[in-house]
């Protein structure tokens, strides 16, 4: 028993012993040393003596990853399947079913089946609940489930799942799935084209070329790039769709890092594909990373006007580093900076509140754009024109997150008839049947009122009095009324995440694109600017 445990221990020590050899900081390689030397120490010793059997395997993972969690949560460390799956995201092609999924201990949910993909001609439809994939039950595999969705190119699964309360059965048969960065561009109007950049794997630029250069044929002057939901991805293709709008030569972004390699300066490679179309940018609070660096890069430039809502703030660039045994650790190497020398990084990751979640950069410093307009650094892109319909709030992060907007649109679609998208009308009825939906759901948020009050509330001086203590609790009962109404208050957003949710679920994202195209806030308000060259021109004057 000793020895095969010594065995199992030397590919976790071997992969440690990787990152120290690697290491370039000569001042820290003593101490590094010494707390590997501690740690082999005692992960030999209690995989030896602990008086139960133990999996080093595991042990190994959940001591990885709970090291990682002090840090920034891009830090990752990626097995054999998470570096596969990496992969995949970033070329945007892979076998399988075709539909995003979310994972549960428990199940599988089916999030958005693509059109014509498998997922969908096997009738799979987004609430969908996946309990078993071939012989395996979902609740009875340990690792992530949706791993055994993938597989050969025409090979076939059976998959039983529950709708709507009823348990059902289909057999899919797996093919290849493009992930397009650009899914969708069209004509607003005559004279304004509109494209939709959803993420930036390696086909992000020449998919936003070809769009652009589509899109002029068919008579487009003026455009709007649409970044809104966008997470990121690859640095290269943030820069080669900046490049589509500037010339060649120019500075785009710098990374800085305290190892030297890393800190880099990007400019543009390639002849531009046209400098003189006027451009707006749309993005939200679901903007992030390779997104922020073109839109604030645009920003920087002048050559761009920004709309929409504040971005998400990520102004860290990760490297995925190779470890042993197909292993790699994605680590945050530098932090980026615009061309006027802003990092939009709105989270300090080293500095964190009593429940342990990083606290909100408050200090912004000033910058200037070309033109000589003020931009600041430290809490994402902040757009030229805000548009109320694309931000977010506590309210609304709160139905999402707790799904009740997705599993509302899963019962309306079951309970309503629409023939097409010209057809679709969320109604006044409609919107009260959700504040119902909502109000019989057990979910929960804070604002930073109540955060405060609870403070207070639940401190030790007793100086306040109960008085004072009885008042708290009328605050915290005035709050949670409040809560209640701002269903209301907040109707104009929560309509247009419930829109988007469940005219998916009708006529796919196409559908979707196709509605906004003649009801988004923030598209209608993109292209009324463009028309009106003056006003365009004056948002990107000093």
């Amino acid at each position: 028993m000793k020895n095969l445990y010594k065995k199992q221990l030397l590919i976790p020590v071997f992969a440690v012993v990787f990152l120290v050899v690697g290491t370039s900081f000569k001042s820290d390689f003593f101490e590094i040393a010494k707390q590997i030397e501690i740690f082999t120490t005692l992960f030999k010793e209690l995989n030896m003596n602990y008086v139960d059997e133990t999996n080093p395997g595991e042990l190994m993972d959940s001591a990885i990853k709970n090291m990682l969690e002090e840090l920034d949560p891009y830090t990752k460390f990626l097995n054999e399947q998470d570096v596969e799956e990496y992969k995949i995201n970033n070329a945007g092609e892979y076998s399988g079913i075709g539909a995003l999924v979310r994972s549960y201990k428990d199940k599988l949910v089916v999030v958005e089946p693509y059109k014509d993909y498998p997922a969908d001609k096997a009738g799979l439809k987004a609430g969908d609940e996946i309990i078993k994939i071939g012989e395996i039950a979902v609740a009875d595999f340990e690792d992530n489930a949706s791993e055994l969705l993938k597989g050969a190119n025409n090979s076939s699964v059976a998959i039983t799942f529950k709708r709507q309360g009823a348990t059902q059965t289909t057999t899919i048969t797996r093919e290849g799935v493009e992930v397009d960065a650009v899914p969708y561009y069209n004509m607003v109007d005559d004279k304004t084209g509109y494209i939709v950049l959803a993420k930036f794997n390696r086909k992000a630029s020449s998919q936003t070329k070809s769009a652009l250069q589509d899109l002029k044929g068919q008579g487009a002057t003026r455009l709007i790039l649409d970044l809104r939901g966008n997470p990121g991805g690859l640095l290269s293709e943030a820069i080669n769709v900046t490049n589509l709008f500037v010339p060649k030569g120019e500075l785009i972004v710098t990374t800085k890092s305290k190892v030297k390699k890393f800190n880099q300066t990007y400019k543009t490679k390639n002849k531009a594909e046209d400098l003189d179309i006027p451009l707006v940018v749309l993005v939200n609070g679901r903007s992030a990373s390779a997104s922020e660096i073109v839109s604030g890069s645009l920003q920087d430039l002048d050559r761009a006007v920004v709309m929409g809502a504040r971005s998400f703030g990520k102004g860290l660039v990760q490297r995925p580093l190779r470890l042993t045994y197909g292993t790699q650790l994605k680590v945050t190497i530098s932090r980026y900076y615009t061309p006027s020398g802003r990092c939009i990084q709105s989270l300090d990751y080293w500095n964190r509140d009593e429940e342990g979640k990083a606290v909100r950069t408050t200090e912004f410093n000033q910058f200037k754009t070309r033109n000589g307009r003020v931009v600041e650094d430290g809490g994402g892109v902040m757009p030229d024109v805000e548009i109320a319909s694309s931000k977010s709030n506590a309210l609304t992060d709160a139905l999402l997150g707790n799904n009740i907007i997705f599993d509302f649109a899963t019962d309306f679609y079951y309970k309503n008839e629409f023939n097409s998208v010209a057809d679709f009308k969320f109604s006044e009825s409609h919107y009260n049947e959700f504040k119902s939906f909502a109000n019989s759901k057990d979910f929960s948020f804070k604002t930073k009122t109540e955060k405060l009050l609870e403070e207070s509330l639940n401190s030790d001086d007793s100086l306040l009095g109960s008085d004072v203590q009885e008042k708290y609790k009328d605050l915290l009962l005035a709050v949670n009324r409040g809560k209640i109404s701002a269903l209301d208050t907040y109707k104009k957003e929560i309509t247009k995440k419930l829109e988007d949710e469940i005219i998916k679920r009708y006529f796919y994202r196409d559908g979707l694109y196709d509605y906004n195209l003649k009801n988004d806030d923030a598209i209608l308000s993109a292209a009324a600017l463009l028309e009106s060259s003056k006003k365009y021109s004056s948002f990107l004057e000093r």
